[in-house]
């Protein structure tokens, strides 16, 4: 079961970097980018295609950084809730035996 998913994942990177390459050659174009403020050298459409895609990938990964940190901080919160809560468990069970005997 694990070749086959290594084989799909393989496979799926092949085409993946098929298509990337097939972009760039059939985007050659020379574009300069005017920001407003700035102009930007003239380069390829697919390298400033490519360009922003990877800026918008860091930003959506920044803008979840908040997310994910008090996620991470509520699931450490209530494993150690539920270890204090195991150990009263626990606790009450070996009382309960020891009432019993």
């Amino acid at each position: 079961m694990r070749w086959i998913k290594g084989l799909v994942l393989a496979i799926i990177l092949l085409v993946v970097l098929l298509v990337g390459i097939l972009f760039a050659v059939n985007n050659q174009q020379a574009i300069a980018l005017n920001l407003i403020w700035v102009e930007l050298p003239a380069i390829s459409f697919s390298v400033w295609l490519l360009a922003s895609l990877t800026f918008g990938v860091l930003v959506g990964m920044l803008a979840m950084l908040g997310v994910y940190v008090r996620l991470k901080a509520r699931l450490s919160r209530s494993e150690r809730e539920n270890r204090q809560q195991r150990k009263e468990l626990d606790r009450l069970r070996t009382q309960e035996f020891k009432e019993l005997t």
